[in-house]
């Protein structure tokens, strides 16, 4: 089996990773620090996701009701929300497409507001995901921020957490199934694939081989990717890194690039035959 870590130092990476893949049955192939703790960056969107689609199969949050973008809602960083007109209208099922198609921080907000915080961590709690905790809205100037931001805690999960939450979406944990089939529809679309997307091979006319339902997140020197990967032997995959030299979101980033290069040899001999 290919060794990731020698592979990541062999390519300069100095960072810090974490990183879990189990089949579809939850049985684990290769584990590093799975339990150890990192800022959630935008993975924290893989709960409120599953929150909300829980809420909304109960008849509490009604996925075509509209909620009115205000001037106080929109915030910097990843998504368009905030390049938008005040004043536009969408439907809660807008608001988690953007959330995660194109990780629309405003969104998130938005549905942070809706759902309550306190009570998205007790959803957290009760399904056992101690080492996921919200701390608070993203993007915030300091003089919105709560206490504990202004101490400087960050949203929080592991690659563990993670997993155990992909694994619950394939099970339909507490999901109609017409919301587990929106949740599967919204992560297979998003748009930023630098890491579990990156190394799936083409067939000859371009398209991937193999389909990938996942959500990224990026800190400064934090990139993550926590996904399911339809290859021959399916997998669920977690792979969070901090402590990077390269910025976020820049088109060469040296990180990205040695974490998907280490990352892929794996996945490929984990993914090469069925589960018997």
């Amino acid at each position: 089996m290919p060794d990731f870590l020698a592979e990541l130092r062999r390519a300069g990476y100095a960072g810090e990773v974490g990183l879990l893949v189990t089949d579809f049955a939850g049985r684990e192939l290769y584990a590093q620090a799975a339990d150890a703790v990192f800022p959630a960056a935008s993975t924290i969107k893989v709960p409120l996701l599953l929150f909300a689609l829980e809420q909304a199969g109960r008849g509490d949050l009604d996925l075509i009701e509209r909620v009115t973008l205000r001037a106080e809602d929109r915030v910097p960083g990843a998504g368009v929300l905030h390049e938008l007109g005040l004043g536009l209208a969408l439907t809660w099922q807008d608001v988690l497409t953007l959330m995660i198609v194109v990780s629309d921080n405003t969104a998130t907000n938005l549905l942070i507001e809706r759902l309550g915080q306190d009570h998205f961590n007790l959803w957290l709690t009760a399904r056992g995901l101690n080492s996921t905790r919200l701390i608070g809205p993203l993007q915030l100037p300091p003089e919105r921020q709560n206490e504990a931001q202004r101490r400087g805690e960050r949203n929080r999960t592991t690659a563990r957490d993670q997993v155990a939450l992909l694994l619950s979406l394939l099970r339909g944990d507490g999901l109609t199934p017409q919301m587990q089939h929106l949740a599967l529809d919204i992560l297979s679309r998003q748009h930023l694939r630098d890491l579990i997307g990156r190394g799936v091979p083409a067939g000859p006319d371009g398209e991937p081989l193999y389909r990938v339902a996942s959500k990224s997140g990026e800190l400064r020197g934090v990139h993550h990717d926590v996904g399911l990967l339809w290859a021959p032997r399916p997998l669920v995959v977690a792979l969070l890194s901090q402590g990077g030299e390269d910025p976020r979101e820049h088109p060469g980033n040296r990180d990205v690039t040695r974490l998907s290069a280490a990352l892929w040899p794996l996945l490929a001999e984990l993914g090469e035959t069925e589960t018997p």
